[in-house]
């Protein structure tokens, strides 16, 4: 069975503030009475009024019977079957249209019904039962007998356009699903008392509830218990038996999906618990255990996830209309570039963009481009073409310098064109000429890629490159601390028996015997070691620069070599570092000069290239950049917090500068046994366009696989060197704001030392002007980079969106994934000057003013306690959630600084599918993986009450991969997997799972190779035994939980959320 263990302790107070205020009430006053999202209760039946009753707009609720007793639903174990530990029951109402939303868009199936002559006010009562993959195929509609998958109604022009959802209602259902509170005690078998038949004057009781209810008069009438969990479809609004279409599921014994959860624990903070009292702090008497929402009500992101997936994930995505939104990150999808940029180079926040500036304030929708210019794509997909126009190099707009593109405009028989970025006219150059067709196209519009591909890449000219001359082949440096720590461990003797394969996979072009570029070698504790390693030496020769003041890089001729040219004297070099310092006593480290000798170095022989930096512990050693241990747990939630985020010294900014101007990129991996101020040795790689990489307490037989998988794809992935970026829109709207790795010396241009194909660089767009429904808003980012055969290149991406004069177009069109990729850019980059509370609130505040304008704008009217949520960013509060829990924002107590500043670095140049999975993790049910198909099993949603003491389950979030064990696992499955006999012989310092001969085996280590396959980091394997001291970090990432850093669980931060979205509204 599954954990039915309660919640250890009650629900947090929310993010800002304590309690609710009395008008909130509505979370948790009633208990679920006679219809669960179940079966029938065995008293009599309810009887249907009939369906043609008119419900007039404005008419109160229907009142609901309630019982205060627990109603047995046949006869479940009474843990499941404890109701009263429920929230009411949510109305999830699609809130433009009566239609549903399409099938596909839903928490689970739409069981809506059609509006019946008129009776329903606009906002249609598209009630979603709850419903997972796991239970079976979804009741049929019964009232009109319309099948479910059929996502609009017949004759409704709503095709598969993102509508709101409403959220399981928090409160009052909307007249049209009328079901108004109640208190008084059922008269079973009784039909229900028929709508009152005018709104009710304020004050006036409804239908008899108690008077006691003083929020009853000012705000809505909190939620009734009937208010959305039937599984049958509402008929418009009145409430009868659920359909007998849907039987128990076999072997879901009475259990809806879970959805009678567990027995939860009270949760104190939310709300009083009697009905009408106002809640501050906490209510007088005994209360009656809270009631709270239940999960499986509220929008699902392992639903909308596989929804997307069965919807758009068989089909390619052809990019040649403007303004499509994408299939979500997490679905997979061929690309078919017709003209615009796939989705793996460009996302946006929304792909309709409001008119004026005025309009994008209302929503407060950022409007956002999360840009990955050298991103990898699927073998089954073209590289950009390389386009080669000769001396005279690309054609381009006269004034705004814009790239030819599938956008621009022939005019005058294709003599001129016309720049669809800032209209200006400029002539076509004559070898460029060609005649167009009859409808204004070129005749040679196919066969050119910049006329009718999004992507593309031209041969950059001598003009294109510094000094007017072409670059060198780009160089890597290897630079090897040899402290005592790191010779200890084991580090540099694996580093160098590691290089002397992976020498010979250097990046290389496409059609290339061997990569060009060239290697050099260093090893430093206190003093820099330099090595000749020149092909006419028998044996490597060390030069030693002990000045660290002053670094100079002593020998030129022979430090950076061919690889094939010098094989022999490398491999020589690699036996004896390992020999040479091996029994070295010195402890300390120097760093900055490290990085000055890989700049002086690469400035000599006048090329670009990265520095690979292996560095174990900070540097305090007497030189330029010399740190000091500045940690302070102390600091954090004061306002002194952000300074743990700053580089203690501006040293490294400058050094950073200095790198990014000669093309040097620094990789730093770092090994540290205690604090070495990742906020400050970070600085040079990020602002170089580097990365980082952390292995804390590095152990070679549980690290080393790590390590080298890190370290090989790193040196192995596709790179640009000396890279420029630039991003230019059409009139109306303009680049203003960038995140990521990289520097950037005036407004425009985004430098990047390196670049390579995990890198993202983040844009935000501001308005300047109007923009126009009919000509949209085009984007294009040009990226000047060198290739890593010293070719100079220009890699081109162009996107057309719409623009609407409508808010509802905007909010149809938005994309969470990408908006909570920029929101959590935004809030990591305001910890480096604002106190982390002041930024956790802002988050709130704008989230909450988005959902606001949405309600206030595009739902149709109705009541307030509803928390309606637009469709397609009905997940924007569960991801936020994780936003505001994560380690930067609300540290618990195991965090270290330095993970923090990591992870902070590590965010910000995140794509969107990383983020994803970094913040709301994939949690996968193992035992329940088919092993004789490909297919990972479905996913479930992260929470602890998901979790079965009987399964095996797997956590992945891009660093780490957890294997949670349940102590009840069948022991045959124990062997299977570990080798060994029982639960208690499992051993969680294994950091690979034992390779053994059995179906069961073969599949999970074939699921954990295909996740390691995808993500640009090898994840590190833990297992965790249920209730062994290694849950409690396996627990923190079941995000739908509160956390014990204090962070909210997914169904209070919704009740919070909408408290939020009321006060703006009211």
């Amino acid at each position: 069975g599954s954990l039915r263990a309660p919640p250890t302790s009650g629900a947090p107070p929310p993010a800002s503030g304590a309690s609710h205020p009395s008008g909130h009430l509505a979370y948790s006053q009633f208990e679920h009475g006679d219809v669960q999202n179940g079966i029938p209760g065995s008293a009599a039946p309810m009887q249907r009024p009939p369906a043609s009753q008119p419900f007039l707009p404005g008419s109160a609720p229907t009142p609901v019977s309630q019982t205060s007793a627990f109603q047995q639903y046949g006869a479940p174990p009474a843990s499941v079957q404890q109701l009263s530990n429920h929230m009411a029951g949510m109305t999830i109402a699609s809130a433009t249209a009566p239609a549903p939303p399409p099938a596909g868009l839903g928490y689970g199936p739409p069981t809506s019904v059609p509006p019946v002559s008129g009776s329903f006010s606009a906002t249609g009562s598209g009630l979603y039962t709850p419903y997972t993959a796991s239970q079976g195929p979804p009741p049929a509609s019964v009232s009109q007998g319309l099948p479910l998958a059929q996502p609009p109604f017949p004759g409704q022009t709503m095709s598969t356009q993102r509508l709101p959802t409403q959220v399981p209602g928090f409160a009052p259902p909307t007249p049209s699903t009328g079901v108004g509170p109640s208190s008084h005690p059922p008269t079973t078998g009784a039909p229900r008392p028929p709508a009152m038949p005018g709104p009710p004057l304020p004050g006036q009781a409804l239908a008899g509830p108690p008077s006691s209810q003083p929020n009853h008069v000012s705000s809505p009438p909190p939620p009734s218990a009937m208010s959305g969990l039937h599984p049958g479809p509402p008929m418009s609004g009145l409430h009868g038996p659920p359909p007998p279409a849907h039987p128990p599921q076999p072997g879901y014994q009475m259990q809806q999906n879970g959805s009678f959860g567990q027995v939860r624990g009270p949760q104190p903070n939310y709300g009083g618990a009697y009905p009408g009292t106002p809640s501050y702090g906490s209510p007088p008497g005994p209360p009656p255990p809270p009631k709270r929402l239940d999960p499986d009500s509220i929008p699902s992101p392992i639903q909308v996830i596989e929804d997307d997936r069965s919807n758009r994930g068989s089909e390619p995505f052809v990019t040649g209309v403007r303004g499509q939104v994408p299939p979500l990150v997490t679905t997979n999808f061929l690309v078919k570039d017709q003209g615009n940029a796939s989705p793996r180079y460009i996302r946006c926040t929304s792909y309709n963009i409001p008119c004026t500036s005025d309009m994008a304030k209302q929503s407060q929708v950022p409007l956002a481009a999360v840009i990955k210019p050298l991103a990898a794509l699927p073998p089954e997909e073209t590289l950009p073409y390389l386009v080669d126009h000769g001396e005279s190099g690309p054609v381009r707009c006269n004034r705004c310098k814009a790239y030819m593109c599938p956008f621009m405009q022939f005019i005058e028989g294709g003599r001129r064109f016309q720049c669809c970025f800032c209209s200006c006219v400029t002539e076509v150059p004559p070898h460029y000429f060609q005649h167009l067709d009859h409808t204004g196209k070129r005749v040679d519009f196919y066969d050119r890629p910049e006329l009718s591909l999004g992507s593309y890449e031209f041969l950059a000219t001598a003009e294109y490159c510094k000094n007017n001359k072409f670059p060198s082949p780009p160089a890597f440096i290897f630079m090897i601390d040899v402290s005592y720590n790191a010779v200890k461990s084991g580090l540099v003797r694996l580093i160098c028996e590691e290089l002397k394969s992976l020498l010979d996979y250097l990046p290389r072009e496409g059609n290339m015997e061997e990569s060009a570029i060239r290697v050099g070698f260093v090893t430093y504790n206190k003093v820099l070691h330099f090595y000749n390693v020149k092909s006419s030496l028998a044996q490597p020769q060390m030069m030693v620069v002990s000045d660290v003041a002053d670094m100079f890089v002593p020998l030129l001729d022979g430090f950076l070599v061919n690889v094939n040219e010098s094989r022999t004297v490398i491999a020589s070099l690699l036996d004896q570092i390992p020999e040479m310092f091996a029994d070295t006593r010195e402890t300390e480290t120097v760093f900055a000069p490290v990085i000055q000798a890989g700049l002086e170095a690469l400035k000599a022989a006048e090329c670009a290239g990265k520095l690979f930096i292996f560095h174990t512990s900070l540097p305090i050693a007497e030189a330029p950049g010399k740190l000091k241990n500045r940690d302070d747990r102390k600091l954090i939630n004061t306002d002194k917090e952000k300074t743990l985020f700053q580089p203690q010294t501006n040293f490294y900014n400058n050094l950073a500068k200095d790198c990014v101007a000669q093309g040097c990129c620094v990789d730093l991996f770092l090994f540290p046994n205690q604090y070495l101020d990742v906020a400050t040795l970070g600085v040079v790689p990020y602002q170089t366009g580097g990365t980082i990489y952390k292995y804390a307490y590095f152990q070679l037989d549980t690290d080393q696989d790590r390590f080298l998988n890190d370290l090989r794809r790193d040196v192995q992935k596709e790179v640009g060197f000396d890279a420029v970026m630039r991003v230019r829109t059409s009139t109306g709207i303009r680049a203003t704001d960038f995140f990521g790795a990289f520097y950037m010396s005036n407004t425009t241009d985004v430098e990047m030392a390196g670049l390579d194909c995990d890198k993202t660089i983040t844009v935000e767009f501001k308005h300047d002007d109007k923009l126009s429904e009919d000509s949209g808003a085009l984007l294009q980012c040009a990226l000047l980079y060198t290739s890593c055969a010293g070719q100079r290149r220009l890699r081109i991406h162009n996107l057309s969106l719409n623009c609407c004069t409508q808010l509802a177009d905007l909010y149809r069109n938005c994309e969470t994934d990408t908006l909570i990729n920029y929101l959590a850019k935004y809030a990591y980059r305001g910890v480096l000057s604002s106190p982390v509370k002041t930024v956790r609130d802002a988050l709130i505040n704008q989230c909450a003013q988005i959902l606001a304008c949405y309600r206030k704008n595009c739902a149709s009217p109705s009541s307030a306690g509803q928390l309606i949520l637009p469709e397609c960013m009905k997940l924007l509060p569960v991801y936020l959630n994780c936003v505001l829990k994560s380690d930067v924002l609300q540290p618990g107590p195991e965090v270290t600084t330095d993970d923090r500043a990591y992870i902070r670095q590590l965010v910000t140049s995140m794509d969107v599918a990383e983020t994803n999975v970094f913040f709301y993790p994939r949690l996968l049910p193992l035992t329940k993986a088919d092993v004789d198909s490909d297919s990972l099993p479905a996913a479930i949603r992260n929470s602890e009450e998901r979790l079965s003491k009987g399964d095996i389950y797997l956590l992945e979030n891009g660093l780490n991969i957890f294997v949670w064990v349940g102590v009840s696992v069948q022991q045959s499955l124990i062997q299977n997997l570990f080798g060994v006999s029982s639960f208690s012989q499992i051993s969680n310092a294994l950091s690979t799972l034992p390779v053994l001969e059995n179906p069961f085996s073969k599949k999970v280590r074939s699921i954990v190779d295909m996740l390691q396959a995808q993500r640009s980091r090898y994840m590190k394997l833990i297992i965790v035994k249920q209730e062994d001291k290694l849950e409690v970090l396996f627990k923190h990432f079941l995000v739908e939980d509160k956390s014990l850093s204090g962070g909210a669980s997914y169904v209070d931060f919704l009740c919070h959320m909408h408290k939020e979205i009321r006060q703006l509204l009211s």
